[in-house]
């Protein structure tokens, strides 16, 4: 199931929710139904509140804004958390001051503790004298985050909540409320939240970004998938875990308790994996746009299936879709414009020289197939006593633009011959 969890209007936007749902759908993690919106729920987290007023498990508060601050005035002077003091726990309606609209308070225990037994952080309680009266519902009539969790848990038959560890004092409040409806508390497993590769907590500049920018940055979910699930979990020494395995092997309790460091190279060393064992028209088709936004058209028919020819080649270098599409950049132009630096190089008068020696010798050749354009350019080079590394750089440079590329003769099959000798000779 899928909750969106949107009482906060200020920060659930439209551009937000849609963010998580591309977001999944990107993923690969989906769900069965239709997602459930709890901002449509509120009447239901009402009854409830209603439910604990009826049994006297909550009350009314009327303290200003002024007397709230006033309590968190004191309590920085004398240096102990804030707590509301209770002013309204038990008084009387009748002292209800007529222009304050409520917040309804949730009756905290005052006396024991409050304890969960966490699948990952084990047994976790705190005195009931440190709890708060929470607020469950707004003096607008809207609820609170914790009260429309844990209704919405209960409601949905909730098993097991795995979440960042930064919530594990949020579940013992939330426990206050299942104890108070007398409903089944689910399990809890808070995780170590994730830290950049300095041990720092993960930040914008370390990789907390949103899994959009992860996609345009050139990673296959099956990548992103297998590196998060790795990030404090594992099962033996395997690194990778397909999705499939994933399913049956997890269990929270190979989780641990320390903070995972996030890490660019393993993750882009993960990704050239991926990218590797993909099948190679889907490449084609994430790559396509990415081609055609640079070019600022359409890739014509000819384009498309010289790149699909030549995948295979160009996977094996690449560690991200967007060094594979640069890559590809070479099969989708008519004419090459730009030369990397080291290209240039290549291509000055001793260079030049070599690749009208070369386009000589392929003009005369029948058999335009890799292993002929091979054996060709080894005889050429043993007879003008030229290193092959010499030899191939210029045409390298000429046929991609580049000094680093796959397999130059299997370019140049691929290319085919017409294209090949116009673009040695444009040079």
């Amino acid at each position: 199931m899928l909750r969106i969890e949107d009482t906060d209007k200020e920060r659930s936007t439209e551009p937000a929710i849609e963010a998580i749902l591309g977001g999944l759908k990107w993923l690969g993690l989906n769900w069965d139904d239709e997602e459930i919106y709890q901002s449509q729920r509120i009447k239901r987290h009402q009854e409830v509140v209603q439910e604990l007023l009826d049994k006297g498990a909550a009350y009314y508060c009327y303290s200003s804004k002024e007397e709230l601050e006033a309590m968190r005035a004191k309590a920085v002077l004398e240096k102990k958390p804030y707590k509301y003091d209770g002013t309204w726990r038990n008084r009387p309606a009748s002292d209800a001051p007529s222009d304050i609209k409520p917040v309804v308070r949730l009756k905290a225990p005052l006396e024991g503790e409050t304890s969960i037994t966490d699948m990952v952080q084990g047994k976790v309680t705190v005195k009931n004298t440190e709890q708060d009266d929470m607020v469950l519902l707004r003096s607008d009539g809207s609820p609170t985050y914790m009260l429309a969790v844990v209704v919405d848990d209960h409601d949905m038959g909730i098993t097991d909540i795995i979440r960042g560890d930064d919530h594990l004092t949020n579940a013992l409040r939330q426990k206050l409320i299942f104890d108070a409806m007398g409903w089944q508390t689910p399990k809890f497993a808070h995780i170590p939240l994730i830290h950049g590769a300095d041990g720092a907590k993960l930040s914008k500049r370390h990789g907390a970004l949103g899994v959009e920018t992860y996609r345009d940055m050139g990673y296959l979910p099956e990548a992103m998938r297998n590196y998060l699930l790795r990030l404090g979990w594992s099962h033996g020494d395997d690194e990778i875990i397909s999705t499939g395995q994933a399913i049956e092997w997890f269990n929270v309790g190979s989780i641990g308790k320390s903070p995972s460091r996030f890490d660019f190279n393993k993750l882009n060393n993960l990704n050239g994996y991926y990218i590797r064992e993909a099948e190679d028209a889907r490449l084609l088709e994430i790559i396509k746009p990415i081609l055609e936004e640079k070019l600022c058209r359409n890739l014509l028919p000819l384009a498309l299936n010289r790149i699909l020819k030549g995948m295979n080649g160009l996977k094996q270098r690449a560690k991200l879709v967007t060094e594979l599409a640069d890559s590809a950049m070479f099969y989708a132009l008519d004419h090459i414009e730009n030369f990397t630096e080291k290209a240039l190089e290549s291509l000055n008068d001793e260079g030049k020289g070599i690749l009208r020696l070369v386009t000589n010798e392929l003009e005369k050749i029948g058999n335009w197939e890799h292993g002929n354009l091979e054996l060709l350019l080894r005889e050429i080079s043993e007879k003008e006593n030229i290193k092959l590394g010499n030899l191939i750089a210029p045409v390298r440079a000429a046929i991609t633009g580049s000094h680093n590329s796959p397999s130059m003769f299997e370019a140049m099959e691929i290319l085919g011959k017409d294209e090949t000798l116009k673009r040695l000779k444009a040079i």
